[in-house]
């Protein structure tokens, strides 16, 4: 009670709180009027005027008339690709024979046995073609080559040596060899002295060899040339003359024997063009 015996009334009066009380209060009551004011509804704005329309009527061509819905393309499938075939094997290559020549018949054996011209040439040819006949059938490759021999018959037509000079297949010396050895007799030699010669025989698939030619078996050889200034570098050197002419036919010699016919030489060209197929 002393603290509000001490507190001056007089002082705290509403009057001298008046100068700012009065415009708060009417300061807050416009703020609220304008607040109230703006939440009322106000008038409806008025419809906006309508505008004239220029508008223009324009006449359109009739629609195209409406085409025909088109199926779907339905495409066929690919065709399926089909497996290719197994290559074919290589054909199997047969290798070419030839089968052995007939052996010489007795007639050609007496026609030779009295043949001495050339050194017996028919009596060497057909010897020849005796042991090649022997030999049998020549295939290609490995099983086929030449030999070429010495031979040596002795007058009564056995035989007296044989001397291998050289080979192409040891095969075929061996067959040549058999067959030379297993020959059976033969007539005596044309000149009754033993018949010395040698002989390439071909043990082939393509050819057995080519019949001589006796056309010129009558005409002498022609002489051999010799030069005669030729010396071996032992001894004195000795001046050889060569041959002057060649020597005369024998007087024993018969030309229609051996010299060939037209007939003869045309059967033996046709024999040729088939056999290597000219012109093919």
């Amino acid at each position: 009670m002393a603290s509000e015996a001490g507190f001056d009334w007089h002082q705290d009066s509403p009057w001298r709180r008046l100068p700012w009380t009065l415009p708060g209060a009417v300061l807050i009551g416009l703020l609220g009027l304008w607040v109230g004011a703006g939440l009322m509804p106000g008038d409806q704005p008025s419809p906006p005027e309508n505008l004239p329309i220029d508008a223009q009527l324009i006449e359109l061509p009739p629609p195209p008339p409406p085409e025909e819905a088109q199926k779907p393309r339905r495409d066929h499938p690919p065709p399926k690709a089909e497996p290719e075939p197994a290559p074919e094997p290589p054909p199997v290559k047969t290798p070419a024979s030839l089968a052995a020549p007939p052996a010489p018949t007795a007639e050609e054996w007496q026609l030779a046995s009295t043949y001495t011209l050339k050194n017996s040439k028919r009596y060497r040819y057909n010897w020849g073609q005796q042991v090649r006949s022997m030999m049998g059938t020549a295939v290609e490759g490995e099983r086929e080559g030449l030999v070429r021999v010495r031979v040596e018959i002795a007058p009564d037509g056995n035989l007296a040596k044989v001397e291998v000079l050289w080979s192409t297949s040891e095969l075929v010396e061996k067959l040549a060899l058999q067959a030379i050895r297993a020959m059976p007799p033969l007539p005596p030699t044309p000149t009754g002295k033993p018949l010395i010669f040698e002989k390439t025989i071909a043990f082939q698939s393509f050819e057995t060899g080519w019949p001589p030619s006796y056309r010129n078996d009558c005409l002498p050889d022609p002489p051999q040339f010799r030069n005669p200034f030729g010396w071996n570098g032992t001894g004195a050197p000795t001046h050889t003359p060569p041959a002057t002419q060649r020597e005369e036919r024998a007087e024993d010699c018969h030309p229609s024997d051996v010299e060939a016919s037209w007939e003869e030489e045309e059967s033996e060209l046709q024999r040729q063009i088939e056999r290597n197929r000219w012109g093919h």
